[in-house]
Parts: C-alpha cells; sequence; structure tokens
C-alpha cells in the first residue's frame, strides 16, 4: 500500500492513537494516506469507528502478532 506519511503509535494506549492520528489528518492534503501503526487492542475498533465519524476512509487494515497497520485516506478537508 502506497502512504504519503507515517505515524507509530507504538506505546500509545487510547485516546492517544486517536488524537495523533486526529492532529497529521488535520495536516494532510485531501486524497493522501497516512500508514498509521498501533499496539493498543483497541485501535481496532477505535481507528475504524473514528474514520466513518470524520468521514475518512480505511483503505486497509493489517494485524502481526500484536500490531496494527492501518491505511487511511483522508476524504474531506
Amino acid at each position: 500500500m502506497d502512504k504519503d506519511e507515517t505515524l507509530d503509535c507504538r506505546g500509545l494506549m487510547c485516546p492517544m492513537p486517536i488524537v495523533r492520528l486526529a492532529k497529521k489528518m488535520k495536516e494532510m492534503q485531501v486524497g493522501k494516506v497516512v500508514e498509521l501503526i498501533a499496539d493498543d487492542p483497541g485501535s481496532k475498533e477505535d481507528v475504524p469507528a473514528w474514520a466513518q465519524r470524520t468521514g475518512n476512509e480505511v483503505v486497509e487494515m493489517k494485524q502481526d502478532g500484536k500490531i496494527f497497520t492501518f491505511y487511511i485516506r483522508k476524504k474531506s478537508a
């Protein structure tokens, strides 16, 4: 998956991955993709819920052991 930015949130617990993701998305242009790496089990549900609520798109989600990797495309300004 092509990405424009990477946001490493390993070691951060809820709500910090979402807080950092929201801040990063505000800095990005519509259509760009951020890769979010997290190890908080809550992120598996929190990231897709946040994306749906904010009008962004989770393009892909992968899990490797306890590490979750999300690719989120900014869909709205």
